[in-house]
C-alpha cells in the first residue's frame, strides 16, 4: 500500500483542486453576479467576501494541484470551505422542496473539509513542490 501513497496523493491533490481552481476563475468572470449572490444569503460585506473567495479558490487551490505549502493552503481551503457550508448551503433554514439539495451540498463540502484536513495532517506526498523544499 506504501507503493500508492505518493501516487494518491497525488491524484487527491489534482482532484480537490478542480473544485476550487475553476471556482475561483468563475468569481473573476462573474464577480459582480456572485457579489449579488453573497448579499442575498446574508454574505456580510459581500464584495470583500467574494474577493476573499476567489483569492483563497484560486491561489490555494494552485497551491495544493503543486503541492506547495501544502498544509496551509489546505487549511486555508477548509476553513474556507466550511465557513461557505453555512452561508450557501443552510439546508436547515430553506424550503422543502430545496432542503435535500442542499443537504447534500452542505455534506458534501463537510467531506471535502475532511479531504483537505487529511492533507494538512499528512502533506502533500513526494510529488509534490513541498517535497522538492529543504527541510526547515
Amino acid at each position: 500500500m506504501n507503493a500508492l501513497q505518493n501516487p494518491l496523493a497525488l491524484i487527491g491533490r489534482i482532484l480537490l483542486a478542480i473544485v476550487f481552481v475553476p471556482a475561483g476563475f468563475s468569481k473573476i468572470a462573474g464577480f459582480a453576479g456572485m457579489v449579488g449572490y453573497s448579499a442575498s444569503v446574508g454574505l456580510p460585506l459581500p464584495q470583500v467576501g467574494v474577493a476573499i473567495a476567489l483569492v483563497i479558490e484560486l491561489f490555494g487551490g494552485l497551491a495544493l494541484l503543486i503541492g506547495y505549502r501544502t498544509r496551509i493552503a489546505a487549511i486555508a481551503l477548509a476553513v474556507f470551505t466550511l465557513v461557505a457550508s453555512f452561508y450557501f448551503h443552510n439546508y436547515w433554514a430553506m424550503p422543502a422542496e430545496q432542503q435535500m439539495m442542499q443537504n447534500l451540498m452542505f455534506f458534501k463540502n463537510i467531506a471535502i473539509t475532511g479531504g483537505l484536513l487529511a492533507f494538512a495532517a499528512f502533506g502533500a506526498g513526494a510529488f509534490s513542490l513541498d517535497a522538492r523544499r529543504p527541510a526547515a
